[in-house]
């Protein structure tokens, strides 16, 4: 029994200091911020994703213009297969069926292409706002005096007195003065030189 008395005493004087330095720890400060409402609401950002819009918006404008004629020849020409009844078709209905699948082909490719590129832009322009969003962070927690910063949408609850998303948002506004929408063309491998011969 004495054995297991002093066990005991030894096992809460191992936990004495740790419960001790767990007291010395300083009350935490925690702030939220809605970092969706700072990447989408400041001012560089509304600019920058308004000019992607309008991208996009041309993208689907150049798919329709693409479309339209491309459905009339298809109509067209199922029209004309169909009145075969079943009979061979002529040498010039299959070149234009040919022509129309490379036609539809092109249009396709062109599209992927036109989209990749609002894509890459998109991408891009993230970026540069998540750079801007970073550094923000870290001078509103100096000037509000917090320790930690969360997401809101990680949160349950939160008093409106810890949101700091408005002090991240005029920091960001600060630094943050324009944004670059047209990201850089994608690098090409650089061709293999041979090196010269010394002589």
């Amino acid at each position: 029994m004495k054995h297991l008395l002093a066990a005991a005493g030894l096992a809460a004087a191992t936990l004495l200091p740790a419960t001790a330095s767990a007291q010395s720890f300083p009350d935490t400060k925690v702030g939220v911020v809605d970092v969706n409402r700072v990447a989408t609401t400041c001012t560089a950002c509304v600019t920058a994703l308004q000019s992607l819009e309008q991208q996009a918006q041309a993208v689907r404008a150049r798919e329709t213009q693409l479309g339209q004629p491309l459905q009339q020849t298809a109509q067209a020409i199922q029209a004309e297969v169909n009145a075969l009844n079943g009979a061979e078709p002529s040498a010039d209905l299959q070149q234009r069926v040919q022509a129309f699948q490379q036609q539809q082909q092109a249009a396709a490719q062109e599209i992927q292409q036109r989209s990749a590129i609002v894509q890459r832009n998109r991408n891009y322009i993230l970026q540069q706002i998540s750079a801007a969003i970073e550094p923000a962070y870290q001078q509103v927690v100096a000037r509000r005096g917090v320790h930690l910063i969360v997401p809101t949408e990680s949160t349950l609850a939160h008093q409106p007195a810890v949101d700091l998303t408005n002090d991240v948002l005029a920091e960001v506004n600060r630094t943050l003065t324009s944004i670059n929408v047209n990201a850089p063309a994608p690098q090409q491998p650089a061709a293999q030189q041979t090196p010269q011969q010394s002589r």
